[in-house]
């Protein structure tokens, strides 16, 4: 049986407006699962259930399109599990859609993406442990890294190599070592490693980002802005790599010794809120291609019902990702129950398609 999408996207994000990037919280996201009742079937970081464990191992490169596309591609099963179960079914805002991805993606810190044993191989290759002794190995010129302060996820590790750069650089050009640069897996994995012997070992996960307004007088502040133009120009460097928390967390750390000036020291609130502001401009988001979203758009049988006009036009509306999973608790049963009357499967989005899709729909907007 042919694969065919009746309305598909446009039925399904009908009441979408203007893009509202918000950033997520850990904790609210948590909360999310608890009071949506998701964890009557699904468990998180072990145990048994009916459902799919939320914390196993997935993509390393864990992006608000990968959460809809897993979301959309199960969610005629989680809807009948829901109804069997006699639960009603959850209607998710955006704030709430990005809290989720925010929860999500803080169990990967340390699930999914990232290897001790790599991030250990990191730490001697990139020459940390000749000034930054771990247990009883390494030297003793810099502070151990027991004595390090919260490096519970990439973000918070970058700030606090950001903020010990300008004493670190000299001492490394006296020392005749060369600044390293990381890639995001390096960082991630660095951050596995060395989280297993800092103060904050065996601390749950937790990522929040603040409002994306105090993220922006922060990049203004500080002096980003003045060498980043147009839409943050921050990918150089890093084209090749998924724009994930960790390559950021990288690209920071490659881009210190690079400035015109010593980097300016952050604090914890100020990187929450460059984080936030970022995510609000979609800087986290996958890339998708327009091109390729076209195809996409017809081959999931989208195009026959909004080109045609037996489905409200698409012109004129904004979406994203997290709006996109938002929509598909308000309007995605209603659009299920339009499929199986002709007949039809629900269509599958597969690695790129999401944002693909989302890009080709953008492109289209005046």
């Amino acid at each position: 049986m042919r694969t065919v999408t009746y309305g598909c996207i446009g039925v399904l994000l009908g009441a979408a407006l203007a893009l509202a990037a918000v950033p997520g919280d850990a904790q609210r996201g948590e909360q999310v699962l608890r009071e949506q009742k998701c964890l009557t079937c699904h468990t998180v970081g072990g145990g048994k259930g009916s459902a799919p464990d939320l914390g196993r191992r997935g993509s390393r490169a864990y992006t608000p399109s990968h959460m809809v596309s897993l979301m959309w591609n199960h969610a005629p099963r989680m809807w009948r599990a829901m109804e069997s179960a006699g639960l009603g079914r959850p209607e998710l805002s955006v704030q709430q859609s990005a809290d989720l991805f925010a929860y999500f993606y803080s169990l990967r810190y340390f699930e999914a993406p990232g290897d001790g044993g790599r991030g250990k191989a990191v730490f001697q290759a990139k020459q940390c442990a000749g000034c930054h002794a771990v247990g009883n190995e390494g030297a003793k010129q810099g502070p151990p890294v027991e004595a390090w302060p919260a490096v519970e996820n990439p973000v918070e590790l970058a700030r606090a190599m950001w903020n010990h750069a300008p004493q670190m650089l000299p001492k490394m050009k006296a020392s005749g070592i060369a600044w390293p640069n990381m890639t995001g897996n390096e960082m991630t994995d660095l951050t596995v490693y060395l989280s297993s012997f800092s103060r904050t070992r065996g601390k749950a996960p937790a990522f929040a980002a603040a409002p994306a307004e105090d993220g922006k007088q922060v990049f203004e502040n500080r002096g980003c802005a003045g060498c980043h133009h147009g839409k943050l120009d921050l990918t150089t460097g890093l084209q090749a790599q998924k724009r994930t928390l960790a390559s950021f967390s990288a690209g920071m750390w490659n881009h210190a010794t690079k400035m015109l000036q010593m980097p300016p020291e952050l604090s914890a609130q100020e990187m929450r809120a460059l984080v936030g502001y970022l995510w609000s401009i979609q800087y986290f988001e996958e890339p998708g291609n327009a091109a390729r979203g076209a195809g996409v758009f017809k081959k999931k049988g989208c195009a026959g019902c909004h080109d045609s006009g037996a489905a409200p036009k698409l012109a004129g509306r904004a979406f994203d990702s997290l709006s996109m999973a938002s929509s598909l608790w308000k309007h995605g049963p209603a659009m299920l129950a339009d499929i199986q009357k002709k007949n039809l499967k629900w269509p599958r989005f597969e690695n790129n398609e999401m944002q693909d899709v989302i890009a080709y729909l953008n492109a289209g907007q005046k």
